[in-house]
């Protein structure tokens, strides 16, 4: 398998880490740090050296206050899978594993469980983003994911759902800003909860067909082998790479790279 030099300058993820990994360890991100100290204390001592004020200075009007804008809603990024031991590392969990990819990346910790999901909040560069793997078994996943963008207000543009594709071939990426479950039980789940709403957008991960006369429910649950796990690795570093230009840079450039075949051409 040939690499172009350009992956080399992504830091590497333990992907054999994302196919066990269940409940991360509580940690505060550097993003949530940077939030925790940027406004600098200032001193509200009064110095006994201040004149007096005068009968001009009274009659100066104190400045207008600035309006505030209302607080930045954030992103929900939702990662499909199926919750138990021993769903993980199969290619129907996909979704679950890409959140976790980004999660270690952007030092994220998904260390609560709310609105029947494992959630974690933190910044992607200045974006408030949360990141959520819905509890309820794949074929219920808009009774989470309904349930959290009801209750935050989540503009359906600010969500960004990552799920497996059959009809995709194995570790290639697409990015789409809208459109139908395309017979993925999951995303007609969350269709359903957005009052049938297809307009938000989703990063659609290739697990390929099986082959021969393979069932396709046992396909979608057998692990992946060490190969395909590797490759998944520059996978999952392009959809990482994705998510941060959608969040940062727009949709239209995020759709750009990762719908591309530059970012394919990694994979060899």
């Amino acid at each position: 398998m040939k690499l172009s030099s350009s992956i080399f300058t992504f830091r590497f993820l333990n992907v054999n880490s994302l196919f066990i990994k269940s409940h991360p360890s509580f940690k505060i991100s550097a993003a949530t740090k940077r939030t925790m100290t940027q406004f600098p204390n200032f001193s509200t001592k009064i110095s006994n050296s201040c004149p007096a004020n005068t009968a001009e200075d009274s009659q100066v009007s104190p400045p207008e206050p600035r309006p505030q804008s209302p607080p930045r809603k954030p992103w929900l990024i939702v990662g499909l899978g199926n919750p138990g031991k021993k769903f993980n590392g199969t290619r129907h969990n996909v979704g679950f594993m890409m959140v976790d990819a980004i999660a270690e990346a952007e030092g994220i910790s998904i260390n609560t469980v709310n609105f029947k999901a494992q959630i974690g909040k933190g910044f992607i560069g200045n974006v408030p983003v949360m990141l959520a793997k819905p509890q309820t078994f794949m074929n219920s996943s808009g009774e989470s994911v309904g349930a959290i963008v009801s209750y935050y207000k989540i503009p359906l543009k600010q969500v960004l759902v990552i799920f497996d594709d059959l009809d995709l071939p194995f570790a290639k990426l697409r990015l789409l800003p809208k459109g139908g479950h395309g017979g993925h039980n999951g995303m007609r789940s969350i269709i359903d909860s957005f009052k049938g709403s297809r307009d938000f957008p989703r990063l659609r991960i290739g697990i390929g067909r099986p082959q021969g006369r393979m069932d396709t429910i046992n396909f979608v649950l057998r692990a992946f082998n060490k190969q395909e796990r590797e490759e998944l690795e520059f996978t999952f570093h392009n959809g990482m790479e994705a998510v941060r230009i959608l969040l940062l840079e727009g949709f239209d450039k995020s759709a750009t790279y990762v719908n591309s075949t530059k970012a394919m051409e990694q994979l060899g």
